[in-house]
């Protein structure tokens, strides 16, 4: 391997190993990239070859053992990360100088919205397009807390969060009301008395599970005092330890409605175990937010009543 060097004229050829380097990573590996890319193993081995030597160091370990970053290619992977931040900026910047909205709008969400009855998010995104065919749409679904960083910091344009502990550095638009309730899986001692109330007393008991993060959940789990007895991510890895029978958890009712139907859950009778989140759209205060976020916003306002 040379010396190590920089590259001090960034050209299109830089930019596309870049781009190649960047799948491979979030793949995690050159086989699952092959089909992300549509390039065989040997392209992208000769592309990854062909981008160390113009920056002079090993960027990945890859053979048996695995799939791997040196420490040079983290660095290069968190600098190409903000690198492409700014194209994209750029270009959107680009973008609301013309008539018709073109690049990509980045959106976070907390876990699910389909089954809510109250969540018109697929309206929304059927009004923004039929407004902005040429908009790309990127979406992931991340925690809130990951979700309003990102939004800070410019990786997403918007993101919509269960509403808590507001930043200063973000707006916030309310969206609808997502219900919680307590929940038992059918092996739980409380499955057959669940019907029944239960004083929150004897909920103390048990194990429960809940989010990691600070969260409503969190906040009501330990106003309750609740024994937390496992930390989620997720509300879909909450829902498997609440399945399992060892533990209660809070569920969205409206996740939970067909479990219960088939049996699968059951709800905790409990005055006080029992709460509501309002779902919120959030974007910057302060920098510009530009033309897509913007109509995206307006459509999730106006499809939310």
């Amino acid at each position: 391997m040379p010396q190590k060097k920089a590259i001090t004229n960034i050209s299109d050829v830089d930019i596309r190993l870049l781009q190649v380097f960047r799948t491979v990573v979030s793949c995690g590996g050159f086989t699952a990239a092959e089909f992300e890319l549509n390039i065989s193993r040997s392209t992208i081995s000769k592309h990854i070859a062909d981008l160390e030597t113009r920056l002079g160091t090993k960027l990945c370990h890859r053979g048996a053992a695995g799939f791997s970053l040196t420490s040079d290619g983290k660095h290069v992977l968190e600098a190409s990360n903000e690198l492409f931040l700014a194209i994209d900026k750029f270009q959107n910047g680009l973008g609301d100088v013309r008539s018709e909205l073109t690049g990509k709008l980045r959106i976070a969400l907390f876990d699910h919205s389909t089954s809510n009855e109250e969540s018109n998010l697929d309206e929304a995104i059927k009004r923004f397009i039929d407004k902005a065919p040429g908009v790309t749409l990127d979406i992931s679904m991340e925690p809130p807390n990951i979700i309003e960083e990102g939004v800070i910091n410019g990786r997403f344009n918007l993101g919509i969060v269960p509403l808590h502990r507001q930043s200063p550095m973000l707006s916030y638009s309310e969206l609808y009301v997502e219900r919680m309730r307590l929940f038992c899986g059918r092996d739980h001692d409380l499955f057959q008395s669940a019907s029944d109330d239960v004083p929150l007393s004897k909920l103390r008991r048990y194990n429960y599970v809940g989010l990691s993060f600070n969260s409503p959940n969190m906040a009501v789990h330990q106003k309750l005092m609740l024994r937390k007895s496992a930390f989620v991510q997720n509300e879909e890895s909450l829902m498997l330890l609440i399945l399992s029978g060892r533990y209660l958890g809070f569920v969205p009712t409206h996740k939970a409605r067909t479990l219960v139907k088939e049996g699968h859950l059951k709800q905790i009778n409990c005055p006080e175990a029992e709460f509501s989140s309002t779902m919120a759209a959030i974007v910057r205060k302060s920098a510009s937010k530009g033309r897509r976020t913007n109509l995206f916003l307006d459509v999730l306002r106006s499809s939310h009543g």
